[in-house]
């Protein structure tokens, strides 16, 4: 078998015949007549010339008679090149001479039926649009590697067809949110992914720098969460964003550095009234992106149609692991052999991240859909106390297959509790915790100015990851890979 650089050697000698003979091998266009999936709809037997353009994926030749497909993005049709026909002996001596598999073509022909009842084009007339210097994988096996596949990733699109359907879906995906909010009244809006503090989110960011101002700076890790609950106090009841957040934390199959997510926020609203509608929109999006609301995925079965418990995150946690964290006696060291003795590993340095860890321990077994709630107001800076008991705040949050698929909660407005909480995070990030919260005390000020009840609700990427029963790194288009080195 021949290797790569042999393969890549004799298309450059085909690619310079093209040159020496005039054909221009990197043409500026093609002309079809028609996409190759409206052919294939429309299809008449009449020998009706028609002219379509693609790649060509395979090919088999039996001396008189070639037969190759070419798409072109919307559809694989089957091309015929037949020595007796008109034109045939020119286009099979072209092929022979200039064409590779994997190569854009534009090709005129006759409508055709095979003898195998195949809908096809009977060519008199074939031109390279665009010459291909390497092959396409094997159509069978694929891209086998795994870091090949992710970095050779258009490849990978283009030889898996289930990889093609699952960009249109998320295409879908993003667009079913946009309308359902819109239709309730929601505005799209653009807020800053460069910020001098970033807020929202418990998160360690990426830092940049600005050389004009001479300025560090930080890339977001949420979709304007502080940002848009400015616009909460400048009299825009209802917005949204659909954007890209950056943390720069580990890689799993939960987690990216990069992401795109959306975050809603609605005034006069509260955490309830955020549930109902959660629940409402993410069981559109089952239907209007996968015409369905029960899932199998990651070892759990759950259906958006069905009622979503609502599970108490303290409770749960006593129920599974009889640690009652309110009771004062699990301090950090405490904690930390609880965990240890429930084989659970953390690198958790105070005492919020290593009840986080315990949490996470938890949650997996729950199948869901379930809303979490009853956070303690220590674990949650930016959500606001319950009337009936301060010790939780009013958040809630989505579990599906043991994981978290998005938050919300009724946004805490009162800025002398907002300035003692982010007081209260910077203690946190001064003994080592990379993740908490940095203050934002223009953001006190906002608050200072008023700012009216608000529910606020975050999510995307991972639902979609786990409504496709995908790692969340294979529905990156395009996920972040280390540089190939070149000779």
């Amino acid at each position: 078998m021949a290797s790569i650089d042999e393969l890549k050697a004799e298309r450059i000698k085909k690619l310079e015949l093209l040159k020496v003979d005039g054909i221009n091998p990197f043409k500026n266009k093609g002309n079809a007549t028609v996409v190759n999936k409206v052919f294939l709809q429309n299809f008449i037997d009449d020998g009706g010339v028609e002219t379509l353009v693609g790649r060509i994926m395979n090919m088999r030749s039996f001396g008189a008679l070639t037969f190759f497909k070419i798409y072109d993005g919307y559809d694989t049709v089957q091309i015929v090149v037949e020595a007796n026909h008109e034109g045939g002996k020119e286009c099979l001596g072209y092929i022979n001479k200039y064409i590779d598999v994997g190569d854009f073509v534009q090709v005129t022909g006759m409508r055709y039926i095979t003898k195998k009842g195949e809908k096809s084009l009977l060519i008199n007339n074939i031109e390279i649009l665009t010459k291909s210097l390497l092959p396409l994988p094997d159509k069978w096996s694929g891209i086998e590697d795994e870091d090949l596949r992710l970095r050779l990733r258009y490849m990978d699109i283009l030889t898996d067809s289930s990889l093609r359907e699952m960009i249109e879906q998320k295409a879908v995906f993003y667009k079913s949110i946009r309308n359902f909010l819109e239709d309730r009244g929601f505005i799209h809006v653009d807020t800053p992914t460069l910020e001098i503090t970033t807020g929202g989110a418990e998160a360690a960011p990426f830092a940049t720098h600005h050389n004009d101002y001479d300025l560090d700076l930080y890339m977001r890790i949420s979709i304007g969460e502080l940002w848009q609950k400015r616009l909460m106090a400048a009299g825009i009841p209802k917005t949204y964003e659909i954007g890209r957040a950056y943390r720069n934390e580990g890689s799993s199959p939960n987690h990216l550095q990069e992401f795109t997510n959306c975050e809603f926020y609605w005034s006069y609203a509260d955490y309830q009234m955020g549930m109902q509608m959660v629940k409402d929109l993410y069981r559109e999006i089952a239907i209007k992106t996968f015409n369905k609301t029960k899932f199998t995925t990651r070892d759990h079965t759950f259906d958006l149609a069905d009622e979503w418990m609502e599970i108490d995150y303290v409770k749960e946690i006593e129920r599974q692991t009889a640690i009652n964290i309110f009771d004062k006696k699990y301090n950090i060291e405490n904690l930390k052999e609880a965990l240890e003795k429930l084989n659970i590993k953390s690198d958790g340095v105070t005492r919020e991240r290593l009840i986080d860890s315990l949490w996470k321990y938890c949650r997996k077994s729950i199948s869901g859909p379930a809303f979490i709630v009853g956070y303690p107001d220590f674990m949650q800076p930016l959500a606001k106390r319950n009337e009936n008991d301060n010790r939780i705040v009013e958040q809630f949050q989505v579990l599906i297959c043991g994981a978290e698929i998005g938050k919300g909660y009724s946004e805490l407005n009162d800025p002398i509790d907002q300035r003692l909480r982010f007081d209260h995070q910077q203690s946190m990030r001064e003994v080592g915790d990379a993740e908490a919260m940095m203050p934002d005390y223009d953001y006190v000020e906002m608050l200072e100015h008023g700012m009216p009840p608000v529910c606020g609700f975050g999510f995307g990427e991972r639902l979609f990851a786990f409504l496709v029963d995908r790692p969340i790194r294979e529905v990156q288009i395009f996920p972040l890979m280390k540089p190939k080195t070149y000779l």
